[in-house]
This record gives C-alpha cells, sequence and structure tokens, in this order.
C-alpha cells in the first residue's frame, strides 16, 4: 500500500497541466490508512508486531478448511449462510440478524454510509481506530473527536459532545490503539443517553481477549435495542488476518441497511469455509487467549520496571500494549532502535500518538527481546 507509484498530474494536449476530475471535498480530505508495517526502510524484512495479528498463527481445523474449499472458478455463497448459522448457534443469535463483511473493517465504512451524510457528524473518542475517521468522511459527515480520558473513553464527554446532527457513534471496546476497555456498566450508560435515532457501534475486534466475566454486555444491548450495532472480526484471535472476515449484528433494520450496500460476494469461498471451522475451534481460541494473557503480563511488568526511565504502558484488555516514553528515551528512537535489532512496531504520531509505541503481543522470545531492547535503549538515553 505504502508502495503505490506517484502518479503527476495529468496533461492536457494544448492547454498544459490540468487537474482532471476532481473528488468530492470530503474525500479529498482522507488521510489514507496506513498499515502495520514488515519491513525496515531498506525493505529488510523484520519480525512484525505491527498490526496485531495472532503470534501463534491460524488454528489447524481453519487450515485443514482452506484445504477444501470450493472450486475457486465459482462464486462464494453471497449470504455465507451456512457461517452465519455456526455464529447465531455460537452466540445466541438470529442468523438473520447477522451480516458479513470484508473484514469489520467493510462494516464500519458501510454504517457510516448507511445512517450520515454530508451535514452530519459522527462521534469517536480520541485515540480511536484511525478507520471511524475514514469511514465519517467517506460518506461527507463531520468527524467528530471527543476529549479521552487517560487514553480511554470518556462517557460523560461523549454524551456532551452529542447534539441534533449526531448520527453515528463509535466506540471500539477494547480499544484499539490505546487497549483501553469500558465495563459493561458504563457501556450500558453510554447507550442510555444516545438519542434513539443515533446508532451506536460497539467494535470488538478484540472482544475475544476479555475475560468471559469481563463482558461488556455489547451482544445483549444489539439484541434488545434498534440502535445498537455490534462488529467482530476473525482477523484477531482466530489467526484469519489475510482471508478479511468480519460480522455485526444488530436489529433488523441495521442489517438490512448493510445488506443493501455491502459487497454481493464480499467474503470469499475460502475465507467462509475457514471462519466456519475456526467458529468451532475453542481449543485454539482458548490457548490463543492463555498465551495472550500470560506474555501480556509479562510484558507489562517489564516496562513497569522501566519506569524510572519514563515508560509506562497503558493497561490494556487486547492483544497489545500501548508504551508511552515520557523521559529521555523518545518513542521514535525506541522505534527506530528496535527496527534495527530486528522487530517492527507501530508508532502512531498520526493519530495524535508521537510519544508512544503501540507493541503487539508476539512470543515468549520476541517480548523478551523488545524489554531488553528497550531496558539497553532507556539507559543509554539517561
Amino acid at each position: 500500500m505504502n508502495d503505490a507509484p506517484v502518479i503527476g498530474p495529468v496533461t492536457g494536449p494544448a492547454n498544459g497541466p490540468s487537474t482532471g476530475p476532481v473528488p468530492k471535498p470530503w474525500i479529498d480530505a482522507i488521510e489514507a490508512y496506513v498499515p502495520g508495517k514488515s519491513a525496515g526502510a531498506d525493505g529488510r524484512p523484520l519480525v512484525k508486531l505491527s498490526a496485531n495479528e495472532n503470534p501463534l498463527g491460524t488454528g489447524a481445523a481453519a487450515l485443514a478448511a482452506r484445504a477444501q474449499a470450493q472450486d475457486a472458478s465459482l462464486y462464494p455463497d453471497p449470504g455465507s449462510t451456512a457461517l452465519r448459522a455456526a455464529l447465531g448457534t455460537r452466540h445466541g443469535i438470529d442468523p438473520a440478524r447477522i451480516v458479513m463483511g470484508t473484514g469489520s473493517d467493510e462494516l464500519l465504512n458501510l454504517v457510516a454510509q448507511g445512517y450520515a451524510g454530508p451535514g452530519d457528524a459522527v462521534l469517536f473518542a480520541r485515540y480511536s481506530f484511525a478507520v471511524y475517521d475514514i469511514a465519517a468522511r467517506r460518506c461527507g459527515a463531520e468527524p467528530v473527536v471527543v476529549p479521552d480520558s487517560d487514553y480511554g473513553a470518556d462517557v460523560d464527554a461523549m454524551l456532551a459532545a452529542v447534539t441534533p446532527r449526531t448520527r453515528v457513534v463509535f466506540l471500539a471496546n477494547p480499544n484499539n490503539p490505546t487497549g483501553t476497555y469500558l465495563p459493561r456498566a458504563a457501556l450500558a450508560r453510554l447507550h442510555a443517553g444516545l438519542p434513539a435515532d443515533v446508532v451506536l457501534v460497539i467494535d470488538q475486534a478484540y472482544a475475544e481477549y476479555v475475560e468471559a466475566a469481563d463482558d461488556d454486555g455489547g451482544l445483549a444491548l444489539a439484541a434488545a435495542h434498534a440502535n445498537v450495532l455490534v462488529t467482530r472480526t476473525f482477523s484477531k484471535i482466530h489467526g484469519l488476518a489475510g482471508e478479511r472476515i468480519g460480522w455485526a449484528t444488530g436489529a433488523p433494520g441495521l442489517v438490512a441497511t448493510l445488506n443493501r450496500i455491502r459487497g454481493p460476494f464480499n467474503v470469499t469461498a475460502t475465507g467462509q469455509a475457514m471462519a466456519l471451522a475456526a467458529v468451532g475451534d475453542d481449543a485454539f481460541v482458548e490457548r490463543s487467549r492463555r498465551h495472550n494473557r500470560a506474555e501480556r503480563a509479562r510484558f507489562a511488568a517489564a516496562i513497569d520496571a522501566l519506569g524510572n526511565h519514563g515508560l509506562r504502558a497503558v493497561p490494556s484488555e487486547a492483544n497489545f500494549l500501548l508504551v508511552l516514553f515520557e523521559g529521555a528515551l523518545s518513542a521514535e528512537a525506541a522505534y527506530e532502535g528496535l527496527a534495527q535489532r530486528g522487530t517492527i512496531v507501530r508508532w502512531l504520531p498520526n493519530q495524535g500518538l508521537p510519544h508512544a509505541l503501540r507493541i503487539t503481543i508476539g512470543t515468549a522470545p520476541q517480548m523478551d527481546a523488545i524489554a531488553a531492547a528497550l531496558g539497553e535503549m532507556a539507559e543509554a538515553a539517561r
């Protein structure tokens, strides 16, 4: 994506430079999404801890399903019927209230497109997923960034920002890129304070990493109310990021809207087969959750031990930590230093976080190497 060729201005035969077709101003204002990198500036492959992928890879059941997927010359089931039925059984949801997407990113964009437009507002907390701003601008709506509370969503601030122009509120829970989490009572209070004609989108891309006892109640809200949509993905704990499979659930009206405007064959046959197998692979999901919980705790403790050097980890419920650099060692220097040592993480100055690195939880040796490297760099920067 970052290697696309630079195309110069269109030139006419007689009149010199011409701008050519002009996009809508709200499209021109979009800053394209920049994915996590996997190589250094010199093209050298690096250990990739920049995209929150599962360090355990893909489960055996999904891999076996890929080998038996249908003939690629045939179109896939446009309604992902078997996959929606399996998801419905797993979560106690009527499959008719489930819609599939090309990753949850497609669904996030579609809900903004379906319910907002020029003159409307789309709300989300500061330090939220970058796609929310893009989704708002794609449909001509105004993105409204609400002040955070210690890198997390502030329910009171979000409710105070709602106006008659507000059409959609996005909330990632756990949040990306900070890892912060709104508990059930706070999420219920946010929903209760919204007008009935405002869609609350609860982005649960990392929900499977949260302990069952700490469930935020988002699926229950989506089942009970006409204005709540929950999105999830197979990209994270299921290890299917390369297949681009997401799903959403909500009231019949919300699902019907998304079905009207989604791509007609938006989940491939291979993706449907692999996701169907992944839904039932409880052992792989549990192993991934346990690994993440243990390594995240160990890495957080290692960062805490560097607190006298100005490093601090934001408490996380996801499969990454946001590490803040508030001392002599800057986030940019740490980012470059880790890359030189063979690991790429996520530095996010374009999201207002020039002082932080988002670091995916990898294998135990990978996390030990990062912690040691950060300690060396922090000591050298004193």
